[in-house]
């Protein structure tokens, strides 16, 4: 059982951590605090890709006053050369004199994955592993799966109303819920690298696909549509602002002057495996994988979150639902295509947590078993 004085600095070093959510991709967040005669003397944490990792900040803070001091991380310190500027933070740790380490969770980083942890105990350093282990592992869930997996890690959202509509037989649905459930969608956008529609959504709603109602600091992801016959309007809003961060995944059969359009445009065009006009949703996660997006949010109608589901590539699920009953055996729902015959093989929800959101119900559940159907 970790020691309280341990967990107390631990929580300190999580909160630091936190700070930089959705900027330090495809690195994870990390959080360092220093701790002398029961005092922190230092903090640090990652800012962004490429800057000086937590450990080395705090070190470089606390100066001369880190010898024979503890520290507290949320994941194993590297032991390798990142960038130039990002040498191993074990060495720096080494150097400093500090005599202890509480760390949360072993970096599941092959490069590292226990050696730093080996590298500071040979240099005579207390090492202490596994403090808030799951609280670690939640808030770096993206960085895990994509160190591990090569692949993004994947959130499925969708906004309806309490009987299960995302619009109204007429399609109307701007807007079902509330804007501070909006702020709150806004802000998932924040921290993931890409969204996903499918290019019904594209034409139909115009999208921009961009973070507004958010306060702090920003960054739009890329967008990505799913239009295996590059139908998208080619003066639509995804294709009108900032355009270079458009991904249009197109089949081999969608028309070649299109796509010389699009490209045009300044767009990304991705050609990807599709059968009946559906793609295979893991390679693509793949692809994306490559070109460093750790993350994805997927905002699609309900076919393009059916497909999603039943490909196996979704990792957690945020619905928003709003007090409100529109009915209609014709209003879309946030899952359409053929759905489940049986009850026994429907997706099951782990670790459920629901939070109140302006007058609408926010639930947030992880999928029991990632699989195909």
């Amino acid at each position: 059982m970790p020691a309280e004085e341990d967990i107390k600095f631990m929580r300190e070093a999580l909160k630091l951590a936190e700070k930089t959510r959705g900027l330090t991709s495809p690195d994870p967040m990390v959080g360092a605090v220093i701790v002398k005669n029961r005092k922190i003397i230092s903090t640090g944490y990652h800012a962004e890709a490429t800057t000086p990792h937590a450990e080395s900040w705090a070190i470089k803070k606390a100066g001369k006053y880190a010898f024979g001091a503890t520290m507290y991380v949320n994941l194993e310190p590297c032991c390798f050369f990142v960038e130039k500027n990002n040498p191993p933070c074990t060495q720096a740790i080494i150097n400093s004199g500090i005599k202890r380490v509480v760390a949360a969770i072993k970096d599941p980083n092959p490069s590292v994955s226990g050696k730093g942890f080996k590298e500071l105990k040979e240099a005579g350093i207390e090492v202490v592993v596994g403090v808030l282990e799951e609280e670690a592992k939640i808030l770096n869930e993206v960085f895990i799966k994509y160190i591990t997996t090569k692949r993004p890690y994947v959130i499925l959202k969708a906004a309806m109303s309490l009987d299960g509509k995302i619009a109204t037989k007429t399609g109307e649905s701007f807007w079902i819920t509330s804007i501070e459930a909006r702020k709150k969608a806004h802000h998932l956008r924040n921290i993931v690298d890409g969204i996903i529609i499918g290019v019904n959504s594209a034409i139909k709603d115009n999208p921009e696909l961009t973070v507004r109602e958010f306060e702090g600091k920003t960054k739009n992801p890329k967008k990505i549509v799913l239009d295996p016959m590059a139908r998208i309007n080619i003066n639509s809003k995804i294709l009108k602002i900032e355009p270079e961060n458009a991904i249009i995944v197109v089949s081999n059969k969608a028309p070649k002057q299109k796509i010389k359009k699009l490209k045009a445009k300044k767009a990304n065009i991705i050609v990807a495996k599709s059968a009946k006009g559906r793609f295979n949703l893991d390679l693509l996660l793949k692809d994306l994988g490559e070109r460093k997006i750790t993350s994805i949010l997927i905002e699609g109608g309900g076919n393009t979150n059916a497909l999603a589901i039943a490909s196996g590539i979704v990792d957690k699920v945020v619905f928003f639902i709003a007090p409100k009953l529109i009915g209609g055996e014709k209003a879309k729902t946030p899952l359409e295509g053929e759905g489940e015959k049986f009850l026994a093989k429907a997706v099951k929800l782990k670790n459920l947590q629901v939070e109140k959101v302006g007058d609408d119900i926010m639930a947030v559940g992880y999928i029991e078993l990632n699989r195909k159907l």
